[in-house]
């Protein structure tokens, strides 16, 4: 069947532009992944929907139908089979930037996002005794979500300073985000979960399954300490899912967290005629950007098929405000909670870069000194980390980074686009293919 508009993605993003649309009379259909809808963000368990979201009255949910191919004019290809669009909007949401750090592929290691959705989609804890670590806002909810949940949350290593946000006073004023952090420093208190500014983890240590981590207090070198626990949840903020955006054809830029992103206009729109971006994929700025990117990029679809504006001139300006503000405040964030520059130093020559593929770093480091490599598409072709199972989603920031840290420069947009580009955008059976209507 043969939609108005095809969005991409059931999270807070694609919820949105496919409810503005819809309620404008364009036949959407909402592709996504998941069985339910509300992507990361709103997980939940079968037979609970959350508070604050609906899937939209009008919209054809596609659901559990990943996309693993896209064709200009539009076709997607599903796992479900073909569904055509004459217009997309991509919402296709973000993942877990991690690096490495010796032990990190220990058994009891998991991603922060990979915690709360253990926690939120299943009711599983990755622990009894969690460690929390990385840097970003993002790791305040996955603590107080495992502390009122039962496990014990043995600390909260937060990398950057947050009171470098004073820096920032109108952002974050703007943005309105006082109460929320208020809010989780009295849950934090309740449970009485240490929070620790400055400090990272430095190492994961355990025979065959994690047992304690190395604790390093960034300020004073030298100064670790082992820390016991079960499991250590780990994030250094999100990087964009960006392979749709790639294979269509979307300009692109290197955003202020150093991640690669869609560039688009006000409306939304990529550098592809027909083709919007909303969320995460235009940079990660949490929900209310989503949502509000959301709408504007549905109701631009709306017009552009010829249709008169859905949102009227008051909440489409209360919509570009809110939208402005979210980013300031994005930027503001991202500036606080980098990744430390510190962390190559971390590494031991045996420590693994790619899991997949067992690089370490040594060969790394040898394809850039003893081979001549100087991008990252040369690394990932001379010593194959991003050739994994994974397709360079775990490893490929890391990869890149190391990558322009071995030649002495800032990282770049090429370096980025070697692990994010891939002719297939999700892992596809032969079965899936066999049963669709794929050709």
């Amino acid at each position: 069947m043969s939609y108005d508009l095809a969005v991409v993605g059931a999270g807070p993003a694609g919820l949105a532009a496919a409810d503005t649309a819809a309620r404008a009379g364009l036949n959407v259909a909402l592709v996504d992944a998941g069985a339910r809808p509300g992507g990361q963000y709103w997980r939940h368990r079968a037979g609970s929907p959350p508070p604050d979201m609906v899937t939209p009255a009008g919209v054809t949910h596609h659901a559990a139908s990943a996309v693993w191919y896209v064709e200009l004019g539009f076709t997607l290809h599903t796992t479900h089979g073909p569904i055509t669009a004459r217009r997309l909007v991509l919402a296709t949401g973000a993942y877990d930037r991690v690096v490495p750090f010796p032990g990190w592929d220990l058994p009891g290691v998991v991603t922060a996002g990979g915690a709360q959705a253990l926690l939120k989609g299943d009711g599983v804890l990755v622990g009894r005794h969690v460690a929390i670590a990385g840097t970003g806002p993002f790791l305040l909810p996955v603590a107080a979500s495992l502390a009122r949940a039962g496990a014990r949350v043995v600390g909260i290593f937060e990398a950057g300073h947050p009171l470098d946000f004073a820096r920032h006073p109108r952002a974050v004023l703007a943005a309105g985000k006082i109460t929320e952090a208020v809010s989780y420093a009295a849950i934090l208190a309740r449970y009485r979960v240490p929070y620790r500014t400055r400090h990272a983890v430095v190492a994961a240590h355990g025979a065959d399954a994690l047992e304690a981590v190395s604790v390093a207090w960034l300020d004073r070198p030298g100064a670790v300490r082992k820390v016991a626990c079960d499991a250590l949840a780990i994030g250094y903020g999100f990087i964009p899912q960006l392979e749709l955006h790639l294979a269509l054809g979307c300009a692109t830029r290197v955003d202020v967290d150093g991640s690669l992103v869609v560039t688009v206009d006000g409306d939304q729109a990529t550098s592809v005629p027909d083709v919007y971006a909303a969320g995460e994929a235009t940079g990660v700025g949490g929900v209310a950007l989503a949502v509000a990117e959301g709408r504007l990029a549905g109701a631009a679809a709306v017009t552009a098929a010829g249709g008169t504006d859905p949102l009227p001139t008051r909440l489409r300006r209360r919509l570009e405000r809110q939208r402005t503000a979210q980013r300031r405040f994005a930027e503001a964030m991202h500036a606080v909670h980098r990744p430390p520059r510190s962390w190559p130093a971390w590494l031991a020559d045996d420590t693994l870069v790619c899991r997949c593929e067992e690089v370490p770093y040594a060969a790394v480091r040898a394809a850039v000194a003893d081979l001549g490599a100087t991008d990252a598409r040369t690394v990932k072709l001379l010593v194959r980390p991003g050739m994994g199972w994974c397709q360079g989603r775990v490893c490929g920031y890391a990869t890149a980074a190391l990558t322009a840290d071995l030649c002495g420069r800032t990282i770049t947009e090429s370096d980025l686009a070697a692990f994010a580009h891939r002719p297939l955008a999700q892992p596809v059976r032969l079965a899936d293919l066999a049963g669709s209507d794929t050709d």
